[in-house]
């Protein structure tokens, strides 16, 4: 548990704790100096910062929407896997739901480019405090720390959590002192927990406060990630992470820089890094970049970890996927994700130049994610979990109350960099949305294409001369249980032959992340085997490697009828060429979208690790 909360530490947290960096720094320097360093706002402003840190993500996020795991998988894609699931009235409304998902998981990808553009970008940045002759290093010194950083993702979260633990716990402990530090001689800024003075804020400054909020979203960055992140550590070290080292450390952190910027006005300009001593400032942009760099680990592995939930629940096309760990299932590098990320963050670095204009991107992709995130834990709660509709309609008021601030303050900042996530966000629902529709469209048209096994075996039956059969195993992979294999289909049609044992594999991706090896291979007993043919379902979580020649080793133990030779079986792929046609069902640039997708798909021989020397692929084609 210790190692796990060490590890968690050094992957989870990052984001959101390194956003003392920059929060209140944007809080007093957007909108022209809006919010002023006086007494009232100051302390509104810190109480705003503890209430929302407070609400959203102690509450919100780790009491409670962290509970709806998918067999300890989290993020926003198994919180859709449980609606698809969840007993609603209105398939209508399911889909709708669904939608606002898929949206908010294009919103995540989008904070996955800006959170470590904004991060390191903002750390770097103190080195204009500690030595102002270097502040034209600053974007060349950012993209070269990035690239190291995305560059050593392929040795796995394991590793990286590993050497990050360690730094992160010197981080926050830093961060925990210089924030005590300047709390003891001013104690008087402790009064700021109370919400009264967050509420005045509003009642006296209200267009203000408002504006405010757009920039105090900033602190709870990184909601999202740390529950996308649970499958790597677990939900219980995340937790006590998070209530015993993290969320003290923020909150003496932004208490300290709330009484720095009461006793020194001027401290506005970077209240973080003025925390510190000038003999100390130095060390601690080293120190702040490297924990920076940490915080940008948090959303990485959090895409990865969505990419890998999406591609087993139909909403991407195969991607290489590659396990970095023999003890954590659930940490996985995905290079394609890697590099476009990278190509993403440096393109934004060098676009924007520094993490003030950042700070107008970012909000919008955090609140909308956290705001889907809260709609689906409700419909959960309510549909699965059957909770009382008075309790969840008291959780809605409270949760959506404070998330519509939220994001009602970000979207007045859509013209001033806000619309970089929102245009991330629609590009990836497209291809999210187009990949899932077409893939449905594509499976009907091929179970017309296949026709069911039952007529195939009629037909080999009543063949004249019949089929030669050749000593041998031949694998077939199916999506379905009940219809041919094209590649089976075709062989015969074209060949005139038939190995004499023949194993039909139709795989099945379940809603859950893990399957017990238990109930992994199910024979289906479809009255072929006198005929040589057997057909077996194979069960993997969305989160398991589907691994074929392991199970066909495994059919082998358990005893399946006919002579099943692991070492020696010849795997078959039914590769489909798709055409896209002028019906109307689905516009014509949607399909190309979808063509070019399937083109560029990870290769099935290796998604599926079979072995490249036995592996057969037989084309057909497919209208769409």
């Amino acid at each position: 548990m210790a190692a796990l909360a060490l590890g968690a530490l050094g992957v989870v947290f990052g984001d959101i704790g390194t956003s003392p960096l920059y929060a209140l720094q944007t809080v007093f320097s957007a909108d022209n100096h809006a919010v002023k360093p006086t007494e009232a706002d100051v302390f509104g402003v810190i109480s705003l910062v503890f209430w929302s840190i407070t609400l959203i993500v102690s509450i919100e996020f780790v009491v409670f929407i962290m509970r709806a795991d998918n067999d300890g998988e989290g993020g926003i894609l198994a919180l859709i896997a449980k609606v698809e699931d969840a007993p609603l009235r209105s398939l209508k409304t399911k889909a709708i739901l669904i939608g606002l998902g898929l949206f908010g998981v294009a919103l995540f990808y989008g904070d996955g480019i800006i959170t470590p553009a904004i991060s390191v970008l903002s750390a770097v940045e103190g080195v204009k405090v500690a030595i102002p002759s270097l502040g034209s290093l600053v974007v060349p010194i950012t993209i070269a720390i990035l690239a190291a950083l995305f560059a050593i993702q392929r040795f796995g979260t394991h590793v990286v959590g590993g050497v990050f633990g360690p730094v992160m716990v010197v981080w926050f402990s830093v961060i925990a002192v210089l924030g005590l530090a300047h709390v003891i001689p001013h104690p008087e800024i402790l009064k700021a927990i109370s919400p009264h003075y967050g509420v005045e804020f509003f009642t006296n400054h209200f267009g203000t406060a408002f504006i405010s909020l757009g920039s105090i979203v900033l602190t709870i960055t990184g909601a999202e990630a740390l529950y996308a992140d649970m499958g790597h550590f677990g939900r219980a070290p995340i937790r006590r992470a998070w209530f015993l080292i993290v969320f003290p450390a923020l909150i003496l952190n932004y208490m300290g820089q709330g009484s720095l910027i009461l006793e020194t006005p001027s401290a506005i300009d970077n209240p973080f890094f003025l925390l510190m001593p000038h003999w100390g400032r130095v060390p601690m942009v080293l120190l702040a970049t490297v924990a920076t760099v940490i915080a940008s680990q948090a959303v990485i592995s959090g895409a990865f970890s969505v990419t890998r939930q999406a591609v087993r629940l139909g909403f991407l096309p195969r991607v290489t996927i590659r396990h970095t760990s023999a003890r954590e299932i659930g940490q996985v590098y995905v290079p394609a994700v890697n590099w476009v990320l990278l190509a993403a963050v440096v393109a934004l670095v060098v676009g924007f130049g520094s993490s003030a204009k950042l700070a107008s991107a970012y909000g919008i992709a955090v609140t909308g994610t956290i705001t889907v995130d809260t709609l689906l834990f409700l419909v959960v709660a309510r549909a699965l979990w059957k909770k009382p509709s008075w309790m969840v309609a008291l959780g809605a008021a409270v949760f959506f109350t404070v998330d519509f601030a939220f994001l009602g303050a970000n979207l007045t900042k859509a013209e001033h960099g806000g619309w970089f996530p929102l245009s991330v966000g629609a590009i990836l629902f497209v291809v999210l949305s187009t990949w899932r529709r077409g893939s449905e469209r594509v499976s009907s048209a091929r179970v017309a294409e296949e026709g069911s096994v039952a007529e195939f075996v009629t037909e080999l039956r009543g063949l004249d001369p019949p089929a030669a059969r050749v000593p041998g195993t031949a694998v077939y992979l199916n999506a379905r249980r009940e219809t041919t294999p094209l590649a089976l289909r075709k062989g015969v049609e074209y060949n005139r032959s038939l190995h004499e044992t023949v194993v039909i594999i139709s795989l099945e991706t379940t809603k859950a992340p893990y399957v017990a090896e238990g109930d992994r291979l199910i024979v289906d007993h479809l009255g072929f085997e006198d005929d040589g043919i057997s057909h077996l379902t194979a069960r993997f979580g969305f989160q398991e490697h589907t691994d074929v020649p392991r199970l066909v080793k495994l059919a082998q133990e358990r005893g399946v009828e006919g002579e099943i030779d692991p070492e020696g079986a010849i795997y078959f792929l039914s590769q489909i060429s798709i055409v896209p046609t002028g019906n109307d069902e689905m516009r014509r640039w949607r399909k190309h979208l979808f063509i070019a997708l399937a083109r560029n798909a990870s290769s099935p021989v290796d998604y599926f690790k079979l072995p490249r020397d036995r592996t057969v692929s037989i084309g057909s084609q497919i209208e769409l």
